[in-house]
């Protein structure tokens, strides 16, 4: 064999951060013993195929038999880094087997079978779900809450038998707090990978769960299917649908999006069917932007966008719970199967400088490749 180089019992590891000889090293689906110190960022032996003798932590108990595809979560020398998945604010270490997921934000096993869906949520859902743990700690129909550790803070998690179609599946759900937000994890695992991602191993990585306050900006423009090339100053970037519509603002969370100038950009599943059409859909989606009332569309007319048909709608209206008094423009721009929606909003005594910076990031939107 002309393409044979040496055998595959010990392989090249690009060490994350300083690792000793045998030391216990999750390499994407792999597992491996080092077989010396590798200083970080260097490149050293790791042996993947053997029989070891690895300590294991003092409250564990393993049963003869038993599947240790999970030891990079449980023994102490295999301490991995959390993974944050792109766009995530909610990072962990994932078992073994599990790999960014291709079309959610989260984990999954090569076959898409076992599947680790991370979202944020408000701030507020995270309170909600202590209260009523300490409420109600036997929970209701069957389901018992339990209360867990993580790297983010006390997470509360459940567990509960269920159906995907015809397959038996077991399905996880924790909440942990977030910073502004609330971090949610949800775990489903079909009955043939039970005996690998059990509840024991599904603990491991919840208890493993971190947050940071921010994704770069960069990292959740990216994930969108257009590229926005110009921010207006705007400070906060906030994703709102994975790859598909964000938020950037100059407020946030904490003080509310609404006080301060801020936009949205997003594609819409949808388009004009004429031309003609295109001034009734602007105005009837003009009525569905979140979190305002007492609206009055005060001006909706064509426009050209970029070199495409576009609508421009403009709205009085009131916003947020302080009642501020806001004008919103609202700009389609029509492709043949979706439409580009872009919104801003700012309160009216602010109109006046936000209105250009508005227009400098609608014309900065331009279509990836």
């Amino acid at each position: 064999m002309k393409n044979y180089i040496r055998p595959g019992e010990v392989i090249d590891h690009v060490a994350s951060g300083a690792k000793s000889a045998g030391q216990v090293v999750l390499m994407g689906t792999k597992i491996g013993v080092c077989v010396a110190d590798i200083a970080n960022g260097a490149t050293g032996p790791v042996q993947v195929i053997g029989v070891f003798n690895i300590a294991k932590l003092s409250t564990d108990v393993v049963a003869q038999g038993a599947a240790l595809l999970a030891i990079a979560t449980t023994c102490p020398a295999a301490a991995a880094d959390p993974v944050f998945p792109p766009g995530a604010r909610v990072g962990m270490v994932p078992l073994v087997g599990l790999n960014r997921a291709k079309s959610f934000v989260g984990f999954e096993t090569e076959d898409q079978s076992v599947k680790v869906v991370i979202a944020d949520l408000p701030a507020e859902a995270y309170n909600e779900v202590s209260n009523a743990f300490k409420g109600n700690p036997g929970g209701v129909g069957g389901i018992k809450p339990e209360s867990i550790e993580t790297g983010a803070g006390l997470g509360y998690y459940t567990i509960e038998n269920a159906k995907d179609g015809t397959t038996n599946v077991k399905r996880y759900s924790m909440m942990v707090p977030g910073i502004g937000f609330s971090g949610y994890v949800a775990v489903q695992v079909p009955e043939n990978a039970w005996k690998i991602y059990g509840d024991d191993a599904v603990r491991q990585m919840f208890a493993s769960a971190v947050v940071r306050k921010e994704v770069p900006a960069e990292e959740q423009l990216g994930l969108l299917s257009f590229k926005v090339t110009e921010l207006g100053d705007f400070k906060n970037v906030r994703t709102l649908a994975p790859g598909a519509a964000v938020i950037i603002a100059d407020g946030d969370e904490t003080t509310g999006f609404e006080a301060a100038p801020f936009m949205i950009i997003g594609l819409i599943g949808q388009t004009a069917a004429t031309p003609d059409d295109r001034g009734r859909l602007a105005q009837q989606i003009a009525t569905t932007i979140p979190g305002v009332r007492d609206g009055r569309i005060t001006m909706s007319e064509p426009v050209r966008i970029d070199g495409q048909p576009g609508y421009e709608t403009r709205i009085e209206a009131i916003s947020g719970k302080d009642n501020t008094p806001v004008t919103i423009v609202q700009w389609l721009r029509f492709g043949a199967q979706s439409a580009m929606r872009i919104i801003g909003s700012s309160p009216r005594d602010q109109w006046a400088t936000a209105f250009p910076r508005f227009r400098a990031v609608r014309d900065g939107i331009k279509p990836r490749g």
